[in-house]
């Protein structure tokens, strides 16, 4: 019997289509975004706001459960029966909020949608922007996994960064919480920063690791737009020190026990950040609060929705008192295949090329020449039943994602 050939993928310019059957309804997250914080870093593109004032947090709070009850009412169809996996409270600094608000938050959450019995619920925190005893509170809010923006242990490092804490203040915060029993702890840690040598950068992970985290997210500081390290560029180490960096660090990881999932997420067994790998794997996620994003698959219907809640925590809780929270729109058949490839692929193990047409909705045709040049290249494991990215396709992600944003169809002139 001859096996059946692929069909070459469509010509350029013509459309690409989605399939309803093939769509399956994937996991369900929530996002929680509390844009404030004391200090906005100077390399920091999130959509974080420095106080200035005392932040109006009981209205805010009540304003998030607003914007979930929208978000509810316009998915309707697409959300019912669906209990969310996860619960990630990002910023900001959403640890500025006491655990009460965050009770209140999360109960409201819990009488609008079911949570999965073993749900991840995450707080991001940092070290000097918690109040001693806090996070006991937070646990009994129903918080079970707590992650530090430390970025570093060293306190010249720390003031280049803008951070407010030091290290023993990250140090003890930790163990504060540690001795609370909050065992599931993720520590955020840079690399390659402002006169940073190979050296430092490994005496930075030596030091987190001696405090038994069970996560690690270790990345490179970048120069984003828009932030005041982009407008006034620090002196950075150059390439070849910063790859030195990584190499190191993940060696040091692997022998510690943490297994790398994602380009920059090391993790003990078990421990992997169930919230994040829903993003990675092109899962559903809601989004509430200023400047979140969510993402909805109906897949009765064949559709993908995005939404953008607006920005400025201001015009955020002025707008929804006419119920306005932000927009909406249909992610089409020809923006799916980069999308899904810009997550997925950040993922060590890659993902099975099933779940491609399970969250696309798109046959796995589509990408067949792009599947094929990036083999060519070595930048994918050769295991057609399966999206992983080898060694170097890791180290040129973006260079190998390049080739599934060439799938989508050219623009027709008009």
């Amino acid at each position: 019997m001859n096996a059946r050939r692929p069909s070459p993928p469509p010509p350029p310019g013509s459309p690409i289509t989605a399939h309803p059957a093939l769509l399956a309804t994937p996991p369900l997250s929530l996002y929680v975004h509390l844009p404030w914080c004391v200090r906005k870093c100077p390399y920091c593109d999130f959509n974080s706001h420095a106080l200035r004032d005392a932040a109006p947090y009981a209205e805010y709070a009540q304003t998030l459960l607003a914007d979930l009850d929208a978000d509810l009412h316009a998915h309707a169809a697409a959300l019912r029966g669906r209990p969310l996996v996860s619960v990630f409270f990002g910023g900001g600094t959403p640890s500025l909020f006491a655990p009460d608000r965050i009770a209140a938050i999360l109960d409201g959450v819990a009488a609008r949608l079911p949570l999965a019995a073993d749900a991840e619920i995450t707080l991001e925190t940092n070290p000097g922007a918690v109040e001693h005893g806090r996070f006991d509170g937070y646990r009994a809010a129903g918080v079970n996994r707590l992650s530090f923006g430390v970025q570093s242990f060293d306190d010249a490092k720390l003031t280049a960064l803008g951070r407010i804490h030091s290290a023993a203040e990250a140090e003890r915060a930790i163990k504060e919480a540690q001795d609370a029993g909050c065992a599931n702890l993720n520590l955020d840690l840079m690399y390659a920063l402002p006169g940073q040598t190979p050296d430092g950068a490994l005496a930075d992970l030596e030091h987190a690791l001696t405090l038994q985290p069970a996560h690690i997210s270790h990345y490179q500081l970048t120069l984003e737009p828009n932030t005041l390290f982009a407008a006034h560029p620090p002196a950075l180490p150059d390439d070849d020190d910063a790859f030195a960096m990584q190499e190191g660090c993940q060696t040091r990881l692997a022998a510690a026990g943490y297994a790398q999932y994602e380009v920059s997420a090391y993790a003990l067994p078990d421990r992997r950040a169930a919230h994040n790998l829903n993003y990675w794997t092109f899962g559903d996620y809601l989004g509430i609060g200023a400047g979140a994003h969510g993402k909805i698959t109906d897949a009765a219907t064949g559709a993908i929705v995005r939404s953008a809640k607006l920005r400025v925590p201001e015009r955020y809780l002025a707008r929804a008192a006419d119920g306005v929270f932000g927009s909406v729109h249909a992610v089409a058949a020809d923006e799916r295949a980069f999308e899904f490839m810009l997550n997925a692929l950040r993922l060590v193990d890659g993902v099975p090329l099933a779940l491609f047409a399970q969250r696309t909705g798109l046959a796995p045709d589509t990408i067949a020449a792009a599947l094929a040049a990036a083999r060519a290249r070595g930048w994918l494991v050769d295991d057609h039943a399966r999206l992983q990215a080898t060694p170097p396709g890791l180290r040129f992600l973006n260079d190998l994602l390049q080739l599934f944003m060439d799938v989508m169809p050219a623009p027709v002139a008009t």
